[in-house]
């Protein structure tokens, strides 16, 4: 896992969305990644896309599991990188929490097994952004536990 990334390259085509801390704005966040996916010219029923749902879902469920803070919400913004790869982003305000494995928990060992490369900066003043690339030759890999 890096600590940081690159910034978004000019030609990369993105948008950000503003959720609810919610399970409820969880399933929104990767309802409306698939969406804005197929809008972009992936395929519905494609490896990749169903890869990013699944990255999308986790990111954004330890968003409101672990980076919730009472009446803020977290940021959802998918990246369609130059060659077809995706950056998928999500920001919470609890830059102190890093994601981590724990015990009992596969989150970070699904998105490991999904992307080609994760990581994690901050968002000052507090927050943090947690991002995960899909590569566009997206291959399952198994995952390192």
């Amino acid at each position: 896992m890096k600590s940081e990334s690159a910034q978004t390259p000019l030609a990369a085509q993105q948008f950000t969305q503003l959720l609810s801390a919610t399970r409820r704005g969880a399933r929104l966040g990767r309802l409306l990644t698939v969406e804005q996916l197929v809008a972009w010219g992936w395929l519905r029923d494609g490896e990749a896309i169903h890869a990013a749902a699944l990255v999308v879902a986790e990111l954004a469920s330890n968003a409101v599991r672990h980076g919730r803070l009472e009446g803020r919400g977290f940021r959802l913004t998918p990246v369609h990188l130059p060659g077809a790869g995706l950056r998928i982003e999500v920001t919470d305000p609890r830059g102190e929490r890093l994601p981590a494995r724990r015990a009992g928990g596969l989150g970070i060992a699904v998105v490991d097994a999904l992307a080609a490369d994760r990581g994690v900066r901050p968002f000052p003043p507090s927050g943090k952004t947690v991002w995960a690339e899909i590569a566009p030759e997206f291959r399952s890999r198994p995952a390192t536990v």
